[in-house]
């Protein structure tokens, strides 16, 4: 399907600066744009490609100016990378969607299934499962007994749904996460760990992703929740009776705690370790590979393991680098003390 630059603009309210009939098909990087191609410029850091770039239309932030010749058609708008996802969510609704389900499904007959959906082999579903409308369930996915799956919601192939979990409406699960094993919950004995029974659930409220490979345990009781707009990163822990606010976004290989609570607006950085039985305040930023142990206020921004302020961390590790320095003088000023007491 091809689309016009003219029709571009009109879709996402933009300015255009040069044909207004170059033709678009395709995505691509700016710095491997090919003919069809549209492309985007955000970061200041690939201007220098907007002068190359083979792409036939590039999106640009309103602010732009060129400091020579372009090829390009250009679109100025107010966010360049918004609205680029936008297109390409566009772009995706317009594929055709698969729909049936394959005879090799095993799905509970008491298990209820929405209109328009895909189910693919090998998928299991379970006794008293409920599946919304409009919702692709890939191959080798199991939803366990008592489930239910909200509206147009995807699972990509070897997902995992334990029982008696919700998810909400317009939610994507990748391949191989796993959403309400039993939480990590072991008495320890004389003779070693008794096994806590994980008896809670897990909720997870509308639009939030959540990625390959990524894992959210059931509460011990009651129910680790995820709410609205949250989007998770590859192979990330979410651990028993967690609560993580909307609209908060984790990087690959974060770790919470149990018991934890998350505000909202909230990101993480990659391989971030967050302490149990803590909380977060709304807007928080805690940096990659940060460890925080305890509370931490809202609004603001950590770094470092154990975590402090950006600008208390940045001040340390400014301090670190001279640290060899340092040590040569004190070593070399104990030795002219010594020299000193010695006469």
């Amino acid at each position: 399907m091809k689309f016009t630059a003219k029709q571009i603009a009109s879709f996402v309210n933009g300015e255009v600066v040069g044909n207004e009939n170059a033709e678009v098909f395709t995505f691509a990087k700016i710095e491997e744009g090919v003919p069809g191609a549209l492309s985007f410029l955000a970061n200041p850091k690939y201007t220098e490609y907007i002068y190359s770039t083979r792409s036939s239309v590039v999106l640009v932030n309103r602010d732009f100016e060129p400091e020579g010749e372009i090829i390009a058609t250009l679109i100025k708008v107010d966010n360049a990378y918004e609205c680029l996802a936008k297109l390409m969510m566009m772009y995706e609704a317009s594929k055709p969607k698969k729909q049936g389900i394959s005879s090799l499904a095993s799905i509970s007959e008491t298990a209820k299934v929405g209109e328009n959906c895909y189910i693919a082999p090998f998928v299991v579903i379970g006794d008293g499962c409920e599946i919304g409308d409009n919702c692709m369930i890939y191959d080798a996915v199991s939803i366990g007994d008592g489930a239910k799956i909200g509206n147009d919601c995807i699972l990509y192939a070897h997902a995992t749904v334990y029982h008696d979990c919700r998810i909400g409406n317009n939610c994507i699960l990748h391949s191989g996460c796993v959403i309400g094993a039993d939480g990590f919950g072991f008495a320890p004995t004389a003779e070693g760990y008794n096994k806590i029974p994980q008896t809670g659930i897990v909720i997870i409220e509308d639009n939030v992703e959540v990625g390959a490979n990524t894992c959210i345990d059931r509460a011990t009781m009651g129910a680790t929740t995820v709410h609205s707009g949250v989007k998770l990163d590859n192979l990330i822990q979410i651990a028993h009776n967690d609560e993580i606010g909307s609209h908060t976004a984790m990087a690959a290989q974060v770790g919470i705690a149990g018991s934890t609570k998350i505000g909202q607006w909230c990101i993480f950085g990659g391989q971030a370790g967050i302490s149990g039985h803590s909380t977060i305040g709304d807007r928080t930023t805690v940096g990659p590979q940060c460890g925080t142990i305890g509370n931490l206020e809202s609004g603001r921004t950590v770094l470092g393991s154990p975590a402090v302020n950006a600008k208390e961390y940045i001040r340390l590790s400014a301090y670190m680098k001279r640290l060899p320095d340092m040590d040569k003088k004190i070593k070399e000023l104990t030795r002219q003390i010594e020299a000193l007491k010695n006469k």
